[in-house]
C-alpha cells in the first residue's frame, strides 16, 4: 500500500502541463509571465481590442484636408503641425509627416498644450490654434456645425477627422487613415469561433469607430473612451460577469492590461505595456491572442488527463493491496507488482509531451467566406454577412 501511494505521479502532473505549455508558447511568439496566467486564459469569456496599433498598424497618414474657406489649405497644415509637433500621439505624427511631405512652410509653436485624449492647443505666429476632437472644441466654445457634414463623411469612410480651430473660429478638417493590420478580421473571427465575445475600445468618435467594426466584424463597440477611463470600462464589463482579456499595446493602455483578467500586450508597443501585461505577443499579430487562448484550454485539458493517470492506479491499486478482494478470489497483490506503479509517472509525462504537437494556427473555418471591401479600398477576410456593431460612446 505504501508503495503505491506515492504521490509522484500527482506532483507531475501540473508542472510538466505547464512547462511544455508554456515552452509551447514561446516557440509560438507568445511569452507567458506566469503560470497562473496559462492556467486562467481558458477561462475568459470576453477580449477587448485597442483600436490603433492593435487592431490596426498603428501609422496613420493624412488622407485629406477640408477648410472653412478661413485659411488655405497649405496655411490650415502649417498651423495644425506646427501645433502638433511636440505631441507624440500617431494621428499628430501623421500630419507632421505630411507637413514635411507638402514641403510646406514650417514654423515654431509657443505655449503647447497637451490635452489628454481630446487634442492639443498652442499658438503658432501669434494665432491661438485648437487641434483635436470634437468634444475639444465644443469645451473651448467653438460652434462647429459647419464642419459635421464632412466629419460624418470622413467618419463613414473609416477615418479619423481631426478637427482645427484658429482663434476661436473653426477652421477646417483633417482626415487621418490607419489601416487596419492584415489578419485582424480572421483572427477575430477565430476568436469567435471559439465562443469569445470580442469589443473594441477606442477613444474616436462612434462613426468611425463603427466603420472599423465593420471592417473586422466586431459587434460591440466602446467609443470615445479617455485614455484614463480604459481601466473603467474593463471594472465595467467584469461588474456584468465577464471573464475579460485586454490586448493593448500604448502606455495608456497599461491600467487597463493591468485591471483585466488577462493582459496581452503586443509585442512592438511600448515597454510599459509589455511590463503590465501578463502575455506578450512577440509578433504583434492578434492570431497570437487566439493562439494564447488555444493552447491554455489544451494546457488544462492536459492537466486534467495527467491527474486522471496519476490517481487512477492508486484507486484501484490501493484497495487491491488493501486485500479487498482476498476473501472472494484470493487475490493478494505482490510488492514487486506494486511497483510497476511507475507505470504512473511514465503515463504522465507521456501525455504531457502531447502538447508538443499541438498546432499554434487555428484551423481555417469551415464555412465560405468572402473579401469584404472595406471603405479605404483594402479588403479584408469577413464573414458573408457583415454584423452591424453596436457602438456606444464611453461618457454615456
Amino acid at each position: 500500500m505504501l508503495i503505491i501511494a506515492c504521490p509522484c505521479a500527482l506532483g507531475l502532473a501540473t508542472p510538466l502541463s505547464i512547462m511544455v505549455g508554456t515552452g509551447k508558447g514561446a516557440q509560438a511568439g507568445i511569452l507567458i509571465r506566469s503560470a497562473e496566467a496559462l492556467e486562467t486564459a481558458h477561462r475568459l469569456d470576453t477580449v477587448v481590442l485597442d483600436k490603433t496599433g492593435t487592431l490596426t498598424a498603428g501609422k496613420p497618414a493624412l488622407t485629406d484636408i477640408h477648410t472653412t474657406g478661413t485659411v488655405t489649405e497649405d496655411d490650415l497644415l502649417t498651423r495644425v503641425a506646427a501645433a502638433e509637433a511636440d505631441s507624440e500621439h500617431p494621428l499628430a505624427a501623421a500630419i507632421v509627416a505630411a507637413a514635411h511631405g507638402r514641403a510646406v512652410a514650417t514654423t515654431t509653436a509657443s505655449a503647447f498644450d497637451s490635452i489628454t485624449g481630446k487634442g492639443v492647443q498652442a499658438t503658432v505666429d501669434g494665432h491661438a490654434v485648437l487641434v483635436g476632437t470634437h468634444r475639444l472644441l465644443a469645451d473651448a466654445r467653438i460652434d462647429t456645425t459647419a464642419l459635421d457634414a464632412v466629419v460624418a463623411e470622413y467618419s463613414a469612410q473609416g477615418k479619423t477627422p481631426v478637427l482645427a480651430a484658429v482663434d476661436g473660429r473653426p477652421a477646417g478638417v483633417l482626415a487621418v487613415a490607419d489601416t487596419v493590420k492584415a489578419d485582424s478580421a480572421a483572427a477575430i473571427a477565430a476568436l469567435h469561433r471559439l465562443g469569445l465575445d470580442v469589443v473594441m475600445l477606442t477613444g474616436d468618435n462612434p462613426r468611425t469607430a463603427a466603420a472599423i467594426a465593420r471592417q473586422v466584424g466586431i459587434r460591440r463597440v466602446l467609443a470615445e473612451v479617455l485614455p484614463e477611463h480604459k481601466a473603467d470600462e474593463i471594472r465595467r464589463l467584469q461588474a456584468e460577469g465577464r471573464r475579460v482579456g485586454m490586448v493593448g499595446d500604448g502606455i495608456n493602455d497599461a491600467p487597463a492590461l493591468a485591471q483585466a483578467d488577462i493582459g496581452l500586450a503586443i509585442g512592438t508597443g511600448t515597454d510599459v505595456a509589455i511590463e503590465s501585461a501578463d502575455i506578450t505577443l512577440v509578433s504583434g499579430s492578434l492570431n497570437g491572442v487566439v493562439t494564447a487562448i488555444r493552447l491554455s484550454r489544451a494546457t488544462m485539458r492536459n492537466i486534467r488527463q495527467n491527474l486522471f493517470f496519476a490517481l487512477i492506479y492508486n484507486a484501484i491499486g490501493i484497495p487491491v493491496a488493501a486485500g479487498v478482494l482476498y476473501p472472494f478470489l484470493g487475490v493478494r497483490l505482490s510488492p514487486m507488482l506494486a511497483a510497476a506503479m511507475a507505470l504512473s509517472s511514465l503515463s504522465v509525462v507521456a501525455n504531457a509531451n502531447r502538447l508538443r504537437r499541438h498546432r499554434s494556427v487555428p484551423p481555417p473555418s469551415p464555412r465560405r467566406t468572402r473579401r469584404y471591401q472595406g471603405p479605404s479600398g483594402s479588403s479584408a477576410g469577413s464573414s458573408a454577412s457583415v454584423p452591424t456593431p453596436t457602438v456606444r460612446p464611453a461618457w454615456k
